[in-house]
């Protein structure tokens, strides 16, 4: 049995999860989210929802912890939120935004210019003597780890300075570089 998917998750006071053929919406103070689901039946009994699966088949045994933490974030989402940091590394490695425009120079020729969905806050931090820091908050926890990963793949930390994007507390692996 998987010993994520038979966890039953609380609902949380001002979060109401409906339920209907194969569509679980999840409506909260920050937002609504919806998710489909398969292969797996969700209830919803007295403040909580319990996930279970049709047999134990190979498929049936993936989805059954898959969809459980799918709705977990879901709820964790549209009640507290989820944010993440990444910190520019690097001499003149700027960020600024102007709303949802963010504005990164990251030693290139050119500045990168990204438009951010509007359900992520984009806010960036620069303060004298330390990294500059682009600090994203929202409620769907899927689509802030795809901006943040996408932010973090135009220039990637480097093993030898640790010059790049990386992610607040990352420990970067370093490599020792030639020796005299």
């Amino acid at each position: 049995m998987s010993r994520i998917g038979k966890n039953p998750i609380v609902v949380p006071g001002g979060v109401t999860v409906d339920v209907t053929d194969a569509m679980v919406t999840v409506k909260g103070k920050l937002g609504q989210l919806t998710q489909e689901f398969s292969d797996v039946t969700v209830k919803v009994e007295d403040g909580q929802v319990l996930v279970e699966r049709y047999s134990d088949h190979k498929d049936h045994r993936a989805k059954h912890g898959l969809y459980r933490s799918l709705i977990n974030n879901m709820i964790v989402g549209v009640s507290t939120g989820f944010t993440k940091e990444l910190e520019l590394v690097g001499v003149g490695y700027r960020a600024s935004n102007q709303g949802q425009k963010l504005d990164l120079a990251l030693g290139f020729s050119h500045n990168i210019v990204l438009e951010v969905a509007s359900e992520v806050i984009l806010e960036t931090i620069s303060e004298k003597g330390k990294n500059p820091i682009v600090k994203l908050t929202s409620f769907d926890k899927q689509l802030l780890g795809q901006i943040a990963a996408k932010i973090r793949g135009f220039r990637k930390p480097e093993p030898y300075k640790g010059k790049g994007v990386k992610f607040v507390g990352e420990v970067l692996r370093r490599k020792a570089g030639k020796s005299a």
